[in-house]
């Protein structure tokens, strides 16, 4: 069989896309822990808002994904003119979407907070309020990096948008140490930052991607809208749009029912939230890793390699997911004290952080990895009528169930969740096995 991609191009791939979701998670984990100095207040309004941001923000992925594999897709099947005029469509669709949404957050700030979170103390949503108008404002120049990202690594050139998230996260880190101990800005001191950071790593890589070197590039040509490639970004952006909007809506919903439980349950929710994400680093980069091999497989129209890829990134990401959950669970009692919280909410945010890592260990590879295989075949609707369920009746039925109606608050919250993962991977294995992807994957 001749392979499309050897190990050494699978390591220059996944390697760089470790590196970047690292960066990303550790420097979540550095901005909670300078925005804790500001109090539990401004960290419930910064994780509250973040709930948020996520939604908007796997929306914005979502409509790059569709970019990506569609891309991915043309160069497996070695059509480079095609390939080239998906990337300049998917940039055109991403910047009118963020753009809309930006306008939206913007005017209704207010009500939308208080749409999900009307609960909260009021110190906490002045500074949810704070960071979220700041962060809307971020949004087109985040839809630029992500689309321009999700480009690169459809070519398999993951070591550019490595480089940029460097100098990103330095922005982003560098700044926030400087808003909030020197200029004492408070929330503003954390968004500030952002936007800087985004507003540059957006630029960097769209004039990158404006260079004829690289295999698909913006070509200069006056601005034309094709609506035949845009449909074919949106027949797999939209359900995996609407799937990740959902899955992150139900995250809010999910919130929004801890909110109810007090300060501290919010707070220990969202460092627990900050850490776990450390533990699926490696699931992560390998869900942008599926995208660009499988893709590219689908385009090669070759289901031996699809099968072989699937089984190898799947055997990859258990192996890494279970030596960085191993060196969290280690140094638990290491790094928690750091976020320095009282007591009660230090030992919530543990129990919280051993339920999810405990079980990710087996469970999230399959729950979330393997699903992009079958994005990267077309099967869109499939994973987006299984999240979708799932979400709804485990993740926030449950949650209410065994969190409010129960009387176990948070601890009941992600117990609900761990039965989430279980429904999923049970249905994803089995469209797997089944084969029904197959006859959606013709190139």
């Amino acid at each position: 069989m001749n392979y499309l991609f050897s190990n050494s191009d699978l390591r220059k791939l996944i390697i760089p896309l470790v590196f970047e979701q690292t960066l990303a998670i550790t420097v979540g984990m550095a901005d909670t822990m300078m925005i804790a100095s500001v109090g539990e207040a401004a960290v419930s309004g910064v994780s509250l808002v973040d709930m948020i941001n996520m939604l908007i923000f796997s929306v914005l992925a979502a409509l790059a994904t569709g970019g990506a594999v569609v891309t991915s897709q043309h160069i497996g099947a070695q059509d480079v003119k095609a390939a080239r005029k998906a990337a300049k469509q998917l940039l055109y669709t991403v910047i009118f979407a963020s753009f809309i949404i930006t306008i939206f957050v913007v005017i209704g700030r207010r009500p939308l907070l208080n749409l999900f979170f009307g609960r909260i103390d009021a110190d906490v949503m002045e500074n949810a309020i704070i960071y979220l108008m700041i962060s809307a404002i971020s949004f087109p120049f985040l839809a630029i990096y992500n689309a321009c990202a999700a480009l690169f690594r459809s070519m398999g050139n993951s070591q550019i948008t490595l480089k940029v998230s460097i100098l990103m996260n330095i922005i982003n880190v560098v700044g926030n140490a400087f808003c909030i101990f020197v200029l004492h800005l408070g929330v503003a001191g954390v968004a500030i930052p952002s936007l800087i950071a985004r507003a540059v790593a957006g630029i960097i890589l769209y004039v990158l991607l404006c260079n004829p070197k690289h295999l698909v590039h913006f070509e200069k040509e006056k601005f034309e809208l094709s609506f035949a490639v845009i449909r074919k970004i949106l027949y797999i952006g939209i359900p995996s749009g609407i799937e990740s909007g959902i899955f992150q809506l139900g995250r809010v919903l999910v919130v929004s029912i801890i909110s109810g439980f007090g300060t501290v349950q919010i707070a220990a929710n969202g460092v627990a939230n900050n850490l776990d994400g450390m533990g699926c680093i490696m699931g992560q980069a390998m869900n942008l890793a599926m995208i660009t091999v499988i893709g590219q497989c689908v385009g090669a129209n070759d289901e031996k390699q699809i099968r072989y890829y699937t089984k190898k990134l799947l055997l990859i990401t258990y192996a890494g997911t279970f030596a960085i959950i191993s060196c969290i669970l280690l140094s638990l009692d290491f790094v928690l004290p750091l976020y320095g919280l009282s007591q009660e909410t230090t030992e919530l945010a543990a129990l919280l952080i051993r339920i999810h890592n405990g079980n990710a260990i087996f469970m999230w590879p399959i729950a979330f990895v393997l699903p992009n295989m079958l994005r990267a075949c077309n099967d869109v609707k499939f994973t987006m009528v299984v999240s979708i369920f799932s979400m709804f009746a485990f993740r926030i039925g449950l949650s209410y169930i065994i969190g409010v109606r129960m009387g176990m608050g948070a601890v009941g919250v992600w117990i609900a969740m761990v039965v989430d993962w279980i429904f999923r991977l049970t249905l994803f294995v089995g469209r797997y096995v089944s084969g029904g992807w197959k006859k959606l994957c013709l190139y």
